[in-house]
């Protein structure tokens, strides 16, 4: 559908720079050189205000894992409004697609994950997390076991505990963060942090760490482990293979509560219905959000196992949102769920497009500036160093080579994002391999200008 009657880009941003408080964002500087306006999308590609067409390498924000148009959803969204609109699924009641949706995740999550509380984003379904599960062990006649324990630069959202939960050192300095009783451990990060040990001794390395943690704290006041099963924000750390079983060994020899945040891996993107299934990890909650409805109504939530639900269940749960199991989001998730079975796409990513990225992808690390071209399922990154041999960091303040890199693959129509100095994308699920070639020489054409520019400016030199 084209839109008619659109004010000019210059107008538009003038508005935006005006009234709009963007999110992570330096809004002065951004006021200055203008947003770009996004105005339409279909599949994969974005077009702007100017008419430009962008590969959009990111799903939003790795959330439209069925594509951008898909009009089903829509008409769904429709249906339900013209039904029922609204309602609370609280004070004894409920509603229709919040019942179907809730036992639909309960067939689809692996194990005894039978339970659903839904939330409107991830963030909440975390915050939702740290109450259930400190409930939990109230209920069992533990209550001092409060203590949650997280990784460095994982990333669990933006509300006081989302945030708390992430390990995002940024955004524990704004704000009085993190909260009471959350504690982290380093990230699974070989690559950057592995020094001279071999990917499977630093995976059982780090692992490790939760027991180290766990014991300094006291297993008697540890509730839970919450991680991604592989960070995200965080720049797309895929963890040793040695990690995850590890981890698993650990959280069972001390009863503690395992919270796998599955809100960017969950429906599709590493090639299962969850990331879970891809690192055979057996968790007692599962976070999820984004891929839920593709991005197209803003729904998340909390699956919970049989022994933590049944629990909770034996006393009133003093907690909820307003929006959680919104009819017209879950009937959206629905029809997002159907289509995702039906059309065999996360079939195709697990047996066609991840390899096909795989390979794609991976012959980047040939580049002088890249020292790791990585990807699991529809995830990938590319690690940046001035010298490939050593993995060294560069001299300049992190990030700014990959905030370099950034603005030049937005000039050249691909949403890249930049974590550090790593870039990272994750697009729809629907992606092709010809998409997919596509965005590989986009991302090539980018690296080339940016090694250019570092020549040029005299940054192409590794820290001390």
């Amino acid at each position: 559908m084209t839109l008619t009657n659109l004010p000019p880009t210059a107008e538009l941003q003038a508005l935006d720079a005006a009234h709009h408080m963007h999110p992570f964002t330096a809004n002065g500087a951004l006021a200055t050189k203008g947003a770009r306006i996004i105005t339409r999308a279909e599949g994969v590609r974005l077009t702007d205000s100017e008419g430009a067409e962008l590969i959009d390498g990111m799903a939003g924000l790795w959330c439209v894992n069925i594509g951008y148009g898909r009009r089903e959803l829509a008409e769904a969204a429709a249906r339900q409004m013209q039904e029922l609109p609204y309602y609370n699924t609280f004070f004894q009641t409920s509603h229709v697609p919040a019942i179907k949706l809730a036992a639909k995740l309960a067939d689809l999550a692996p194990g005894d994950l039978n339970h659903v509380f839904f939330a409107g984003s991830g963030s909440e379904a975390n915050d939702t997390n740290i109450r259930l599960v400190r409930q939990y062990w109230a209920l069992k006649g533990a209550p001092e076991r409060r203590v949650i324990i997280a990784r460095r630069n994982g990333y669990h959202g933006s509300t006081m505990g989302g945030a708390s939960l992430g390990g995002m050192a940024a955004m524990h300095a704004q704000g009085g963060l993190p909260i009471a009783d959350i504690v982290h451990i380093d990230q699974p990060y070989w690559w950057g942090e592995g020094g001279e040990m071999s990917p499977e001794e630093f995976g059982l390395a780090r692992a490790r760490l939760l027991e180290e943690q766990i014991l300094a704290i006291g297993p008697e006041r540890v509730a839970a482990f919450i991680a991604e099963p592989v960070q995200g924000a965080g720049g797309v750390i895929i963890p040793p293979e040695s990690y995850w079983p590890e981890i698993q060994r650990i959280v069972a020899k001390y009863g503690i509560l395992l919270i796998a945040d599955e809100v960017i891996t969950g429906f599709g993107r590493l090639g299962h219905w969850f990331g879970c299934q891809s690192y055979g990890i057996r968790p007692h909650i599962m976070t999820i959000a984004k891929g839920l409805s593709s991005g197209y109504q803003p729904i998340g939530g909390s699956i919970v196992c049989d022994e933590v639900a049944n629990t909770i269940a034996q006393d009133e749960f003093n907690h909820g949102y307003t929006y959680s199991g919104h009819p017209v989001a879950a009937a959206v998730a629905l029809e997002n769920l159907r289509i995702l079975e039906e059309e065999g796409i996360i079939d195709r990513v697990h047996a066609e497009t991840a390899p096909h990225l795989a390979q794609a992808w991976g012959r980047l690390a040939d580049h002088p500036l890249v020292g790791e071209a990585v990807s699991r399922g529809l995830m990938a990154s590319l690690a940046l160093t001035p010298d490939k041999a050593t993995r060294a960091k560069f001299q300049s303040e992190p990030g700014t080579v990959g905030f370099i890199c950034r603005e030049y693959s937005f000039g050249n129509n691909l949403v890249m994002r930049h974590v550090g100095d790593r870039m990272i994308i994750a697009p729809p699920l629907v992606i092709t391999p010809a998409d997919i070639d596509e965005l590989v020489a986009r991302a090539r054409k980018t690296l080339d200008q940016t090694l250019a520019h570092l020549q040029a400016e005299g940054m192409l030199k590794a820290a001390a």
